[in-house]
């Protein structure tokens, strides 16, 4: 098991540094041929970017060893219609089907969407907690509040993206599970993001667009991705070549909404904040001061 361990960890070492090297020849052909400059702090930036190769590989290989199973197995056990359905009969969900029942057994029975709310639940809060999670997400809403003065809250940005996704994934799967494609979605999210550009903040429009992108990264697409192909598997009708991916746009899609509405409602209580008069200082009141 240990020696397996390493096996995984050094293929995964030796696949990263083959992906990393044609960054790092980018850099170095731009740095040395155009600018015609040393690299400054020649062995600094060779360990960091051994770093940055042992980090990507450990990485990966937590990827596919934990959260990409995980996430997947998760799909399927919520899915499962031995756990959807309480009236499944004991025997239809625990009975173990032999080599040749296996072969001729139909598929397990369509079952209404309002069924599964624990999936829908599920993928709620995984998209909220591995949004709030992605370091490039926080990243971008640090350098938002510097460029903005303040204006925009990191917390307030990180969780309006996060809500985003979450809602993203749950709708996502919603339609995994009805079996709908996926334009009918898509489509008609863009024409909202459309008209939402029209009336949001002009300064809030990049960030929102920027948004969407950061909030699927290193640790949402992974989870994400495992829960469309093991749902896709588990429903009836579904093709997972065909429904089990699309729930990374769904991801990407309604951040943008969500981080434009959230421009438009704090612009809307400044406004309100600026309309309402100040409260009288008490010491200006005239029957205070008749009284004195």
């Amino acid at each position: 098991m240990v020696l397996n361990a390493w096996q995984i960890v050094l293929q995964s070492l030796g696949s990263t540094v083959v992906d990393v090297l044609p960054i790092a020849a980018v850099l170095a052909f731009f740095q040395i041929a155009v600018l015609r400059r040393r690299v400054p702090e020649l062995r600094r930036r060779l360990v960091g970017f051994g770093f940055v190769v042992l980090g990507l590989a450990v990485f990966l290989v937590g990827l596919e060893v934990a959260l990409f199973p995980l996430g997947e197995r998760m799909a399927i056990q919520l899915s499962d219609p031995g756990f959807v359905s309480a009236d499944l009969s004991k025997s239809e969900t625990t009975s173990a089907p032999t080599a040749d029942e296996s072969v001729a057994t139909p598929s397990p029975p369509a079952l209404p969407w309002y069924r599964y709310h624990w999936v829908y639940l599920f993928a709620f809060s995984i998209g909220v907690t591995t949004t709030l999670a992605e370091p490039s997400l926080l990243a971008i809403a640090i350098k938002a509040s510097e460029v903005s003065g303040g204006t925009i809250q990191p917390t307030g940005l990180r969780v309006a993206v996060a809500l985003g996704v979450g809602f993203g994934v749950a709708l996502g799967t919603f339609r995994i599970i009805a079996v709908h494609p996926l334009p009918a979605y898509i489509l008609p999210g863009y024409l909202c993001v459309i008209l939402q550009t029209l009336i949001a903040p002009k300064s809030i429009i990049p960030i929102a667009f920027d948004s969407g992108g950061v909030a699927t990264s290193t640790v949402t697409v992974p989870i994400v991705a495992a829960l469309g192909l093991g749902l896709a598997t588990q429903i009836e009708g579904a093709d997972p070549l065909i429904d089990g991916f699309g729930l990374i746009a769904f991801a990407v899609l309604f951040p943008i909404m969500t981080v434009m509405a959230y421009a438009q409602v704090s612009q809307w209580r400044t406004r309100r904040a600026e309309r309402t008069p100040p409260p009288e200082h008490p010491d200006s009141d005239p029957l205070t001061l008749a009284g004195d």
